[in-house]
């Protein structure tokens, strides 16, 4: 289909300083759980966003001297003339596509522990390095000359790599933003006192690196339109306009990253905006931020009315790297929206790279060859039943139709979607039902595949279908009888008609006072014990670990999601077990000394581990199928990410054996 004319606007091209973006779509500098540990996952992942439209892409946060060491998480370095050589094959990828290729120079500052060069951190003030119990050192002058040298070398390797634009970065907690803060700088000397003089030490930054690559490339500036209270907008507004004649592109966020990565169940598209809708005004400069932008119309807006120059994109890049592409094609239907669960930013948080639930491609252009809009006919035309239209099932389904089997899904309900029909309804969860919505969209402009409804299927069934080939992807349950993390023999006690599964909560109406016991320590314990609070039910929530939703630290969610239960009245019980029931009440007991006390429980709501409901399979053992395979949730209940990416997998390897996924690996040289 032809453009809507309308979008021609997000296809200009921007004048950067130097260079020339093709487009308006920007991909911001964002980690990748790859860095200089896997230069060509990183440059392969990269490559695809610049072949999907995306007119720059930018490298995760670059170290620019080993004393900015953030391992366990991975990140990028320009530290020598090896770097120099893994950066240029990312900058190639991307140039290969004609999208311009940025870095973003780093320092941590006392944001970094330095773990793997035990080097020692240098930034304003000594305070106690990120997450570890020893600190940095306070730069004295010699210090500062010295980390100005360090910049500047790297920017000059970067433009040595390839680079079009480098970023100065004052932002995030990072070395610049440290010495901005006025809590975390407090020096007496020249690089100490107000904002402005406080600000000495980006200026010498700002000019020293464009004087080293000015000429020929782009000098962004990554900074906050706020202090990290919250406040100090016209103070920082002053600072902005007088840094502007040194920058060639404003990458503006705010203090808060809880917002600025929120998730989507606490933060909406576009949430930034009234924040940093004055910088194009007071800096005279192009401005790109971020948003989650997923929809053309928002885009559209942005730019129209002049908040941003280039729509700023992480997540969505992620979910579709050829989100661009789609939009200048008139294909905004195709479009694989970021559902914001933040499973890509978590994985990079454990050490892994990213990935995504709506892009199970995301992550593996290099490691298994994957594109995330091409699939390669099979040889032989198969015919293939699917049995489950939960995640799992949908995504097996729509894949194997794409390379051209004749594929029919089976589901038992009436609605597809398995998990997501129940758990979507929950508070804050309805945009993650694009993982559903999205695929039966594409099944349906498919004439190879059938979807039937209502059709709960037996062995007997399957077999009197004569259909050779088939998957599994029947989902799971979660059990009742207290069995998880903490404890791997079943509670007795919990046999009781006060129990309920946590997918029968969620559509029942509660008696209180209740008890969530949450030993899975991610969303969904959390989001149930809202969803009954909200119904003017007295909710106590249980958990095994220290935080509520222990595990959605990794996903930028969890200090919201503690605070909206303490906001509801919720009242929390952390490092503390539900051990058993007894009549009106619950025993809990402390998982540290084992000391129990009760509190009344009228109904009780265990979250603790899952059982794949796998009797289906079981029962088609052995009846002479050509193939049989187990998927999904079905056979190792996990997160949608991982049901998605066995649906994925299950129909790239269909009829050609398993593929061995490629190592990306240092190697000895003799």
């Amino acid at each position: 289909m032809p453009r809507d004319n309308r979008f021609d606007i997000l296809f200009e091209p921007v004048r950067i300083g130097p260079v020339t973006a093709p487009n308006r779509f920007y991909q911001v500098p964002h980690c990748s759980g790859m860095g200089y540990q896997l230069p060509s996952t990183l440059a392969a992942m990269r490559g695809i966003k610049a072949e999907g439209g995306w007119g720059v892409v930018n490298t995760e946060y670059c170290s620019i001297h080993p004393s900015s060491d953030d391992i366990p998480h991975p990140f990028a370095s320009l530290w020598d003339e090896d770097d120099v050589r893994n950066m240029a094959a990312m900058a190639d990828a991307v140039h290969a596509h004609g999208a311009l290729a940025g870095t973003e120079l780093w320092y941590g500052g006392m944001r970094a522990s330095n773990h793997a060069s035990r080097e020692v951190a240098l930034a304003p003030s000594s305070l106690p390095a990120m997450e570890s119990p020893w600190q940095c050192a306070r730069m004295d002058l010699d210090d500062i000359r010295q980390f100005r040298g360090w910049h500047r070398a790297a920017a000059l390797r970067a433009r040595q790599a390839g680079m079009d634009i480098v970023y100065v970065y004052a932002a995030h907690s990072y070395i610049l933003g440290q010495f901005l803060d006025r809590d975390m700088n407090a020096r007496g000397d020249a690089y100490g006192g107000t904002l402005m003089q406080r600000a000495r030490l980006l200026r010498e930054v700002l000019a020293e690196t464009r004087d080293a690559i000015g000429d020929t490339c782009a000098v962004a500036l990554r900074i906050e339109v706020d202090n990290e209270d919250g406040g100090g907008f016209a103070e920082r507004s002053e600072l902005l306009a007088s840094l502007a004649p040194s920058v060639d592109l404003f990458d503006v966020t705010i203090a808060d990253y809880s917002q600025e990565m929120g998730g989507s169940r606490f933060v909406k598209e576009a949430s930034l905006e009234t924040r940093i809708a004055h910088v194009r005004a007071i800096t005279g400069k192009p401005v790109v931020s971020v948003g989650r932008f997923t929809s053309p119309e928002t885009m559209l807006s942005q730019v129209k009315r002049g908040v941003v120059d280039l729509i700023g994109a992480a997540r969505p890049s992620i979910a579709d790297p050829f989100l661009p592409a789609k939009i200048a094609e008139g294909r905004e239907d195709d479009i694989r929206e970021c559902i914001g669960c933040n499973i890509c930013y978590a994985h990079n948080s454990r050490g892994a790279a990213i990935r995504c639930t709506q892009n199970p491609t995301m992550g593996e252009e290099w490691r298994r060859g994957w594109h995330p809009e091409k699939i390669a006919l099979a040889k032989t035309r198969e015919q293939v039943l699917v049995v489950g239209a939960g995640p799992a099932g949908l995504e097996a389904g729509l894949m194997l139709a794409r390379r051209g089997h004749e594929v029919k899904i089976a589901d038992a309900g009436q609605s597809p979607g398995g998990r997501l029909q129940w758990e979507t309804k929950l508070p804050g969860l309805a945009e993650w039902a694009r993982v559903r919505d999205w695929r039966l969209h594409q099944i349906s402009k498919l004439p190879n595949v059938e979807m039937f409804r209502d059709s709960r299927m037996g062995a007997d069934d399957v077999i009197g279908l004569g259909i050779p080939h088939v998957v599994i992807a029947t989902g799971s349950h979660w059990r009742t009888d207290g069995r998880g993390r903490s404890m791997h023999a079943a509670a007795a006690s919990f046999d009781d008609p006060r129990t309920l599964a946590p997918e029968r909560a969620a559509a029942t109406q509660i008696t209180g006072p209740a008890v969530v016991f949450d030993d899975d320590n991610y969303y969904l314990a959390a989001a149930i014990a809202e969803h009954v609070a909200r119904a003017g039910v007295p909710v106590t929530y249980v958990t095994s670990e220290g935080k509520v939703a222990e595990w959605s630290v990794y996903t930028a969610e969890q200090p919201r999601t503690h605070a909206r239960l303490l906001e509801l009245g919720v009242t929390v019980i952390v490092n503390t077990l539900v051990a058993g029931l007894r009549p009106g009440s619950a025993v809990l007991r402390c998982v540290f000394s084992g000391a129990e006390r009760e509190i009344a429980a009228e109904t009780f709501i265990p979250v603790t581990s899952r059982e794949g409901d796998d009797a289906l399979y079981s029962a088609l053992k052995g009846r002479g199928l050509a193939t049989l395979s187990l998927i999904g949730d079905a056979r190792a209940p996990g997160l949608i990410a991982h049901a998605v990416y066995a649906g994925h997998r299950l129909a790239r390897e269909f009829g050609d054996g398993e593929a061995v996924a490629r190592r990306e690996r240092a190697l000895i040289i003799p």
